[in-house]
């Protein structure tokens, strides 16, 4: 099989589980509904964010909305169009890895800006409903990212002594985050240790 057909099908199963997860726990729970996994520190905690990575809001009304989400499909589109020019140029595996998983992170969450509003019910305070009757949450290109992985592997205070920040309560890992956000986070961690093979191998003589 080529190396081509391959990637397609890597790519359609990332994306398809991010998209199985994020349905199910739209469907499944309400906002701030959250269970644990391992102990405290994992935890599935069901959340929305306007379409930052790792749980960041986008504030700036319905219009950065729009704007944000047609601009990480121009960056998709380009993500793909750089991914399918460097394979012909015979890039590294591990580089051609990278650009998937960062192409699959970036098109999952853009799925969810896209169509989520349309396709489910809000989640305050109820599970939502996928196709409800009187319409969805909001228009299309205006939905919300499902995010769901929490980590809270260390809290508490800040001793007093501490200038700025004595006495207030920290939170290490606080942003809460899906599996797209995963993508693109090992995509670029990959890119930073592969760079060095971005140019493409010469075929010796």
């Amino acid at each position: 099989m080529r190396l081509r057909y391959k990637l397609l099908i890597f790519a359609a199963i990332l994306i398809l589980l991010d998209q199985i997860l994020k349905i199910w726990i739209k469907t499944n729970m309400s906002l701030g509904e959250e269970f644990n996994v391992l102990g405290t520190w994992f935890r599935i905690h069901f959340t929305e964010n306007n379409g930052m990575a790792w749980g960041m809001a986008a504030d700036g009304g319905r219009f950065v909305k729009v704007l944000l989400t047609l601009f990480r499909i121009v960056a998709v589109g380009f993500i793909g169009w750089f991914i399918a020019k460097y394979i012909k140029k015979g890039i590294s595996v591990p580089l051609t890895i990278a650009g998937v998983l960062i192409f699959c992170g970036a098109v999952g969450n853009i799925i969810d800006s896209v169509f989520y509003g349309v396709l489910f019910s809000d989640s305050y305070y109820h599970v939502a409903t996928f196709l409800p009757a009187g319409g969805g949450y909001a228009p299309l290109l205006q939905g919300k990212v499902v995010d769901m992985f929490y980590f809270p592997l260390i809290s508490g205070n800040f001793p007093q002594w501490l200038p700025f920040w004595g006495g207030e309560y920290f939170e290490f890992f606080r942003p809460i985050f899906n599996l797209a956000d995963s993508y693109i986070t090992i995509g670029v961690a990959i890119l930073l240790i592969f760079y060095r093979q971005l140019e493409p191998k010469k075929e010796s003589k």
